[in-house]
C-alpha cells in the first residue's frame, strides 16, 4: 500500500463497477487471467462470506482445502473450471456480500471474473453446439410459436417419449421444467397492438407515456405478465405501447459472448432511443432484462450514447409501479388478496439496487399476508435445466422451497419466472403425505392485478 497501511476490511462507500474491458488484448490473455483468478480466489479463500450463495464458493473452498498444502498455490489452474462453471452471474456476492469491491482497493469483482473466464474459453473453444441452440431465445421463441401445441407437448417433462432424447440431444435433464411457447398470434406484443386496454384520463398518472420492452420470455412464453401490466398502468392513466427488438443477451452473457451482446445491446438501444428522446419511460418486464439494459450493458459499451439514454430511462415492471404509487398515487380499487404470498424476490432484481420492490407493491394492496424470500433460487437462467446442474439447482434452491412450502399457499410467486416454476419443482420435492404442489406460480404484477380485479382469468 502506498502509505505502508494495512488495507482495511470492507468500505463505507457505495460500490461501483468497472467497465469491461473485453475489447483490450489482455482481457484475452490467459495467463494474465490466471494471474488474476488466483489473486482473487486466495483472498476468497481467507474470507469465505459467501460459502452459502452459490455452489461456486464451496467448490472453490474445497478444492483449497483438499490441496496438498491447504492453500492456493497447490491447486492446478485447470481445477478453477467446476468453480466456474458454477456461476450463474446472479451477482449476489457482489452485492450483498463481498467486503472487497470497489472501490475497495482489492478491486474484487467475481461475476466480471467469471464472466471473463468464460470470455477466453468461448474465444478458444467457441460455445458447445447444444448450449448455442439454447441461448437463441428469439429464434427459439418464433419457430416454436409456429407450432407451439407440439413444441410444448415434446418438451412436457411428463413426456417420457421425447424428453429423454432431448437430455441426450441438448443436454437438457429430463425432469427440468421447461418453459411452454404461445401462439405467434398471442405473443404480447401481438397482443398490445391487437388490444391495447382502454387508458383512465381520469387517473392521478394519466399522462405518463412509457413503451414496455417485451422481453424474450414475456413476448414468447409468458404473455399475460405484460397483459397484466398494461391493464394496471392503463388503469392509472399511463398510455404505454410493447416492442421487442432483440434479445438482450442476458444468454450470451453467460456463455461469455461479448461480441454478441454489444451488439445486442447497440440494436435495443438504438430501436428505443426515439422513444427516449420523446420523453417516454421504458419499461423491462423481466428483471434480468432490465439488469442489462440498466448497468450491464453500460459497463460493455460504455462509448455508446444510445445505451446510456436508454440505461438512464429504464425502470422494472415493479419499481415503475411503485413509483407512481409514491408520486402521483394509484388509483383505488384495490381488494384484499384470498390466500398469503409467498415471495421470492429474485437475484436480478435485487442486483438492480433499488430495493424490494416487488414486495412494496405488494404490500400496497390491503391486508397484505407476504412471506419475503430473499435467497437464491438456485435456477441460474439456462445452467439450471442442464443435465449436469440440474441436481444442484435444485439442492441450492432448496431453502428457497422449504420457506415457499411453509406458508402453505397457492400464491407462489418471484419476478423471475424461471426462478418461480423451479421453486415450485423444489416444492414438489419436499411435499409431506396428502400435500400437492401449487398447480402454477405467478408474477407478482399477476396478483396485483388480481387484487385489481383486472384478472378474471386467475380466477379461475
Amino acid at each position: 500500500m502506498s502509505d505502508g497501511t494495512a488495507p482495511r476490511e470492507g468500505s463505507l462507500d457505495a460500490p461501483t463497477r468497472h467497465p469491461i474491458e473485453w475489447q483490450e488484448p489482455d482481457f484475452f490473455d490467459a495467463e494474465k487471467l490466471d494471474e488474476e483468478l488466483r489473486r482473487v480466489f486466495d483472498i476468497c479463500h481467507g474470507c469465505r462470506r459467501c460459502f452459502n450463495l452459490c455452489d461456486s464458493f464451496p467448490r472453490l473452498f474445497d478444492l483449497i482445502d483438499e490441496s496438498e498444502s491447504g492453500e492456493l498455490d497447490t491447486v492446478d489452474s485447470a481445477d478453477f473450471k467446476p468453480v466456474v462453471d458454477a456461476c450463474t452471474l446472479c451477482d449476489m456476492c457482489f452485492m450483498t456480500k463481498c467486503p472487497y469491491v470497489p472501490p475497495h482497493e482489492f478491486n474484487l469483482d467475481f461475476p466480471h471474473l467469471m464472466l471473463r473466464y468464460r470470455a477466453v474459453e468461448a474465444k478458444q473453444d467457441g460455445v458447445p453446439w447444444n448450449e448455442n441452440q439454447l441461448i437463441q431465445t428469439d429464434r427459439n421463441g418464433r419457430l416454436a410459436g409456429k407450432m407451439s401445441g407440439l413444441a410444448n407437448w415434446a418438451s412436457d417433462r411428463d413426456n417420457k417419449l421425447t424428453r429423454p432424447v432431448i437430455e441426450k440431444i441438448a443436454g437438457v435433464h429430463r425432469k427440468a421444467e421447461l418453459p411452454k411457447y404461445v401462439p405467434s398470434s398471442k405473443t404480447f406484443v401481438a397482443q398490445a397492438e391487437n388490444r391495447p386496454p382502454e387508458i383512465n384520463t381520469a387517473a392521478p398518472a394519466h399522462g405518463r407515456e412509457a413503451v414496455l420492452y417485451a422481453t424474450c420470455f414475456v413476448n414468447y412464453n409468458k404473455p399475460d405478465t405484460g397483459v397484466f401490466a398494461q391493464r394496471i398502468l392503463a388503469k392509472n392513466g399511463v398510455s404505454t405501447t410493447a416492442m421487442h427488438p432483440h434479445c438482450c443477451g442476458m444468454p450470451q452473457l453467460e456463455q461469455g459472448l461479448m461480441e454478441d451482446v454489444a451488439s445486442y445491446a447497440k440494436i435495443v438501444a438504438k430501436a428505443f432511443r426515439p422513444q427516449v428522446d420523446a420523453g417516454r419511460d421504458i419499461i423491462a418486464l423481466t428483471p434480468s432484462c432490465a439488469l442489462m439494459m440498466k448497468f450491464e450493458w453500460p459497463l460493455i459499451v460504455p462509448d455508446d450514447e444510445d445505451v446510456a439514454a436508454l440505461s438512464k430511462a429504464t425502470r422494472d415492471i415493479t419499481e415503475y409501479i411503485v413509483d407512481i404509487a409514491r408520486n402521483e398515487g394509484l388509483v383505488e380499487g384495490l381488494s384484499a388478496l384470498p390466500e398469503p404470498v409467498a415471495l421470492h424476490l429474485a437475484c436480478h432484481a435485487r442486483a438492480q439496487n433499488m430495493g424490494q420492490k416487488a414486495a412494496e407493491m405488494l404490500r400496497l394492496i390491503p391486508e397484505a399476508d407476504l412471506k419475503v424470500i430473499e435467497r437464491c433460487s438456485g435456477h441460474g437462467g439456462s445452467w439450471g435445466v442442464m443435465e449436469e446442474y440440474f441436481e444442484t439447482a435444485i439442492k441450492v434452491g432448496r431453502p428457497v422451497a422449504r420457506q415457499a412450502k411453509d406458508v402453505g399457499t397457492r400464491f407462489i410467486a418471484s419476478e423471475c419466472p424461471l426462478a418461480a416454476d423451479h421453486i415450485l419443482q423444489g416444492i414438489e420435492r419436499q411435499l409431506d403425505e396428502g400435500q400437492t404442489v401449487p398447480a402454477r406460480s405467478y408474477h407478482p404484477v399477476e396478483l396485483f392485478a388480481l387484487a385489481y380485479g383486472l384478472a378474471p382469468e386467475l380466477n379461475t
